[in-house]
């Protein structure tokens, strides 16, 4: 473990699902003295484990890990929430003297932080959002997107169409006459030198690697898993449940698919998500070190690590 003075240094390891992420991280937290800190917006859920690819207390290596396990799967969280509570986990281990591993593939909670998005506090009105999931549900998600569209189209273009709580949320803060989801994107940098290290591949080769873990989730026990969930009290539409993985499993529970057109709708969705993170995380953003995991990666990874840590503490930006 080498000894470096790690103040005011921040990483961050992204890009798209089942790239490697986690045990890059772990692997340099050994070498840097570092900890981890949860980027997955579904890992954040208490009793999803298999089917969001959560490091197992094997999988973590005596590293620590945060905010993994930190809500319930029917409880609100919001960006806002996610921000401020890893803004504190930074500073905890930044405290320390150690350097601190922000690391998952969902765009929005890593740019959040690492830009310094001054988000709007307006918070969750009840009674609207039965009213848009009652619009979803009836007339179709596409028409709750289109409304987004006509109010904030500049947070429109930043949201999947598909993803209704995001787009619900959107619209909540944007009726609630304050600043709108979408012109609220002023930033702030946040007082941390950041090196951004991405991971990344040829598609087929993503798509292979990923629908691999995916028969693997399903021999771990994914079905299970997601019938305890149900029997535990928790709907089927909680947001939670509406991800890749969950909501396909709900309906071969429910009689609506096999299990084998489930595996294969899984993939499908999952391959669809690494495209869609590819919007977040664009291979001409030189902000991001890119490595190929196909290639000579750790090594080089390692490289980068050593010139970005030489640095001065006291700078702050992106490396």
């Amino acid at each position: 473990m080498l000894s470096l003075d790690n103040s005011g240094k921040l990483i961050a390891i992204v890009g798209p699902t089942g790239s490697g992420k986690s045990d890059l991280a772990v692997r340099l937290a050994k070498i840097y003295d570092g900890e981890v800190i949860n980027a997955d917006s579904r890992q954040l859920y208490r009793f999803l484990d298999i089917g969001v690819a959560k490091p197992t207390i094997s999988d973590r290596g005596g590293i620590p890990h945060h905010l993994f396990d930190i809500i319930d799967p029917d409880k609100d969280f919001n960006l806002a929430d996610y921000q401020k509570i890893t803004r504190g986990s930074i500073k905890n281990v930044q405290s320390q003297n150690k350097l601190p591993f922000l690391v998952g593939g969902s765009g929005l909670y890593v740019w959040s932080v690492l830009e310094g998005w001054q988000i709007p506090q307006v918070p969750p009105n009840w009674e609207l959002r039965q009213e848009m999931e009652e619009m979803a549900k009836s007339a179709g998600p596409e028409i709750l997107y289109q409304r987004l569209v006509s109010i904030d189209p500049v947070a429109a273009e930043q949201i999947d169409s598909r993803n209704v709580r995001r787009v619900i949320r959107a619209l909540e803060i944007g009726l609630s006459g304050g600043v709108k989801c979408g012109e609220s994107q002023r930033k702030q940098p946040p007082p941390y030198h950041i090196l951004v290290i991405g991971l990344t591949a040829e598609r087929k080769a993503l798509y292979d690697r990923v629908d691999l873990r995916i028969d693997k989730m399903i021999e771990s026990g994914l079905v299970d898993e997601v019938r305890s969930l149900l029997a535990q009290g928790y709907a089927p539409d909680i947001p939670a449940l509406k991800s890749v993985g969950y909501k396909e499993v709900i309906s071969h529970i429910t009689g609506e698919m096999d299990l084998t057109e489930t595996v294969e709708r899984i993939k499908a969705e999952t391959h669809r998500l690494i495209r869609h993170q590819n919007n977040w995380f664009r291979l001409n953003d030189t902000r991001i070190h890119w490595l190929d995991i196909q290639q000579n990666y750790v090594t080089k990874c390692i490289k980068l690590m050593e010139e970005f840590l030489k640095e001065e503490s006291n700078k702050h930006g992106f490396y």
